[in-house]
């Protein structure tokens, strides 16, 4: 079973309505996880609580920079891997854009639109 970020603090971003799951891009986070969070896209499935699907953004520490500065995390109940390292998952556009595909993908949620509310 996957270790769910450990979020002190966030700054809600943005928010985004996929099909019956509520998605908020995180910026701003403080943790308690030795991962340094950039951006952080939490899924809530309706009529529950608490996320159960992230997409996170991972600043990747100086001397692991040769392919990017960020790596590009998804992680659920079964499974936390990296899908990609880059500069551009930095960037709050890329990231959304990105985040909101691989959750699409990873839910079968992909002939429903994301609809952004904030």
């Amino acid at each position: 079973m996957s270790q769910f970020p450990n979020i002190r603090t966030a700054i809600p971003k943005r928010r985004y309505q996929i099909s019956d799951f509520s998605a908020t891009l995180l910026g701003e986070i403080e943790s308690n996880d030795p991962a340094n969070y950039q951006y952080i896209l939490a899924l809530v499935p309706m009529g529950e609580a608490k996320p159960n699907f992230f997409v996170c953004s991972e600043k990747v520490p100086p001397r692991d920079r040769a392919e990017g500065a960020y790596r590009l995390r998804v992680i659920n109940s079964a499974m936390s891997e990296v899908m990609d390292q880059a500069d551009s998952w930095g960037d709050i556009d890329a990231f959304a854009d990105q985040a909101l595909q691989l959750a699409q993908q990873a839910l079968g949620l992909t002939g429903h639109e994301a609809m952004r509310l904030m």
